[in-house]
């Protein structure tokens, strides 16, 4: 709280706007739209990685924030005030911090695969940017920030270590999936335990339903893609490219918005919405496509 009050003396209309600005590349509407990108148009190999650190480290994340429930920094410290515009953000438990995870989770595995020195050098200090905004905009404190980090860069390191099992053909790709799914459906079973006992409110415990339910949807929609439909991401000109990249993601949020409506706002519907949004991105939209592409060339 000291170093969060040693920030706020020195905020500035112009140094809040641009703090806010940079915390965006901790969101998960702009990093999941970057892995559909690489996933559907560039590299899937890449893609895959960058999902198996990001929903991992996610996982861990907000398990930990329903364990320690540390109440945010205006909340341990009524007298402080955060940054006005980032607080309607700023949903959930303090520790450890979502955005420093998300973009952690997404530049430190870009840092083992690219051999730029430039690149490397972007993929250590934009995370390090996105931790120090949330901390100038008074939503985390540094231990918060600091354990997001750690937590990515232990997966990280440990997806890359074991790369064969994620990225290559494996014989123990059905084992990998086992795991995953059962890592993603026993952080929900905890939430929802929770939440049962009353010991977390339903909105507390939806974020880490949440990413459970994605967990499962990447897990099922790995496995599907890998043993059924093994998409190629190539395609005869930019514009095709482009067209598939606009398309999919339009009917990501066609679907969100759709199964919203349909399901309701309630901690399962959430969990099965954003199970349905990763199956789609990761199997349903590549089968797809796929199909289109490979009848185009046919004729």
């Amino acid at each position: 709280m000291d170093f969060l009050w040693l920030l706020e003396g020195i905020r500035t209309p112009s140094m809040d706007k641009i703090m806010q600005v940079i915390t965006y590349f901790g969101q998960e509407l702009i990093l999941v739209g970057i892995i559909c990108f690489l996933y559907w148009c560039v590299n899937k190999k890449l893609a895959y990685q960058l999902g198996f650190t990001y929903f991992s480290a996610g996982l861990i994340v907000q398990t930990l924030k329903i364990s320690f429930r540390i109440p945010r920094p205006w909340v341990l410290d009524p007298s402080f005030h955060a940054v006005e515009s980032a607080v309607p953000d700023a949903t959930g438990y303090s520790f450890p911090s979502g955005h420093t995870q998300g973009a952690s989770s997404f530049f430190f595995p870009l840092f083992t695969w690219t051999r730029k020195k430039w690149l490397k050098v972007l993929c250590i200090f934009a995370p390090l940017c996105v931790g120090f905004s949330r901390m100038y905009l008074g939503c985390h404190t540094p231990k918060d920030v600091l354990a997001s980090l750690g937590v990515s860069a232990l997966c990280t390191w440990l997806i890359w270590h074991f790369r064969a099992l994620f990225l290559e053909d494996s014989p123990h790709s059905r084992s990998v999936f086992a795991a995953m799914l059962i890592f993603s459906a026993g952080a929900a079973i905890y939430a929802l335990l929770l939440l049962k006992n009353g010991i977390v409110t339903e909105e507390l415990a939806s974020d880490c339903c949440k990413a459970a339910g994605a967990g499962m949807g990447f897990a099922v929609g790995w496995y599907l893609e890998r043993t059924r439909i093994r998409f190629s991401t190539a395609a005869k000109n930019r514009r095709i490219q482009a067209a598939k990249l606009i398309c999919g993601l339009g009917m990501l949020f066609l679907i969100k918005g759709g199964v919203s409506f349909i399901l309701g706002t309630s901690i399962l519907a959430k969990m099965i919405e954003y199970f349905i949004l990763i199956l789609w991105i990761i199997v349903i939209y590549p089968a797809i496509f796929q199909k289109i592409l490979g009848t185009a060339q046919e004729t």
